[in-house]
């Protein structure tokens, strides 16, 4: 016999914190995580305050694992096989971390500026610069680099950096298209790579590599755009009269 009132069905404990985890993503997500209160979490969650500190200690540990999840699934898209040119598989890294900012979105913003938010602690900043060793451990697996020399490792850090900056200025507004932008940020590392082979070695022999590995791929586009950026040569002038 029911009573004509709805009974809120009662979740295990695991459901219970899945769901809090989901809750607190999209809150952290839609606002900074230093204005998102338990309240907050609590009310979106249909549950009492006292509840949701059964769960959780308290907001830092529930964000500590919202940024440990972000993390973990932001690191699996850096994962690429072996084969075919470098500037393909990047090509392909970039576009997967590109479904992840897509996706995300305000989520992304949140999980990179962690570090810096009031609720972020040392645990957050270390899984965030987890993701950063991640992505550079596998940017020196696609150049097939073991023991890189100070201005290669100084290059591929600078453009990891360059691609967090990048992808938080494209979600402002969205200005350029993604695609144009994801070749963009691959031929950008090819410039950096170039720029410190003027001081370095070891960078000028990996960019003559990079172009040897793929004559008509991204890369050589790359090349061909600089050249037609280039003045036409002069006409040799007239010899003088005699």
């Amino acid at each position: 016999m029911t009573t004509g009132v709805a009974r809120r069905r009662r979740m295990g404990v695991e459901e219970r914190r899945e769901q809090l985890i989901a809750v607190a993503q999209e809150l952290f997500s839609q606002r900074p995580p230093g204005e998102v209160s338990i309240d907050d979490i609590a009310t979106a969650a249909g549950i009492s305050r006292p509840l949701v500190y059964h769960y959780f200690p308290g907001k830092h540990s529930l964000y500590d694992e919202v940024v440990r999840r972000a993390a973990g699934e932001l690191t699996g898209r850096f994962a690429e096989p072996n084969d075919g040119p470098p500037g393909a598989r990047l090509l392909r890294v970039i576009r997967r971390f590109f479904d992840f900012v897509d996706e995300h979105g305000p989520g992304f913003e949140a999980l990179l500026r962690g570090s810096s938010s009031t609720v972020g602690s040392e645990r957050t900043t270390a899984m965030i610069d987890e993701v950063r060793r991640s992505a550079y451990d596998h940017m020196l697996e696609h150049l097939d680099v073991t023991d890189p020399g100070p201005r290669l490792a100084l290059a591929v850090r600078s453009w990891i950096g360059l691609c967090e900056t990048t992808a938080l200025t494209w979600l402002d507004g969205r200005p350029i298209p993604r695609t144009e932008l994801e070749l963009q940020l691959v031929h950008d590392f090819m410039a950096l790579v170039v720029v410190s082979a003027a001081h370095d070695d070891e960078c000028g022999e990996l960019a003559r590599r990079i172009v040897e590995q793929e004559p008509d791929g991204t890369f050589a586009a790359l090349v061909q755009r600089l050249l037609s950026l280039l003045p036409a040569p002069s006409e040799a002038p007239a010899a003088p009269l005699g």
